[in-house]
């Protein structure tokens, strides 16, 4: 009985070191692999990456007839978290384009963060896209103004400006800038464009940016 006490409070000890030793976002990560086990991952398909704007698009093909689109966005995630997953997010897939949105939590993590540390972490990331897929389209969706997070601006649009200039160098790279469709006539950031927390977008919100991004789409 002792022995089966002992053998029972091993297993209790292991699989709590086991879920505490787990990273964050480890469980988004298993989702997509069984999603891939699934159903395997097509070829030449547009895989999206990054954070929840991409997360909460789930009906994302919907916007995009014709397009067979791959969605590996998972909420909360900075482009730290891209490059630490960079091999979940790449090597299962062949896709013919990569489109990244993310920046924007890794500001708000920490609000004293310059804006060239985000852009050499998505230097980063780019590179690791590179060393899989030399030739394929990546495009970068310029980090939006959420009104929930506006104390964060200036860093932001100091980012978008040194990641356009970056993306611009680069071959067979775009920078999407979807800031300019999101504000009204006066150049203010349309606050019905976002859900009640000021940071996730309506579909109206995503309408647009499926205007500015359709001409970039393979």
């Amino acid at each position: 009985m002792k022995k089966i006490f002992a053998a029972f409070l091993l297993l209790t000890f292991t699989l709590i070191f086991s879920q505490e030793k787990k990273p964050m976002f480890w469980e988004d990560i298993q989702n997509f692999k069984t999603l891939d086990q699934q159903s395997a991952p097509p070829s030449n398909a547009i895989l999206l990456v990054g954070s929840s704007s991409f997360t909460k698009w789930q009906n994302v093909s919907d916007y995009f007839p014709g397009k067979i689109i791959i969605n590996r966005g998972f909420g909360g995630s900075r482009l730290t978290d891209l490059n630490s997953y960079s091999e979940d997010l790449l090597n299962p897939y062949q896709p013919k384009q990569i489109i990244i949105y993310c920046g924007e939590n890794d500001f708000a993590d920490d609000a004293q963060l310059k804006a060239d540390v985000v852009v050499d972490r998505l230097k980063v990331f780019y590179k690791k896209i590179r060393e899989k897929f030399p030739n394929i389209q990546v495009d970068f969706i310029s980090i939006k103004y959420s009104p929930s997070r506006e104390k964060l601006w200036p860093q932001m649009k100091e980012a978008n400006k040194k990641i356009a200039k970056f993306m611009k160098k680069e071959k067979n790279a775009e920078f999407i800038d979807i800031t300019k469709i999101m504000n009204d006539a006066n150049g203010n950031v349309r606050k019905d464009l976002f859900v009640e927390d000021m940071l996730h977008m309506t579909p109206e919100g995503y309408q647009l940016w499926t205007k500015v991004m359709n001409p970039f789409m393979k």
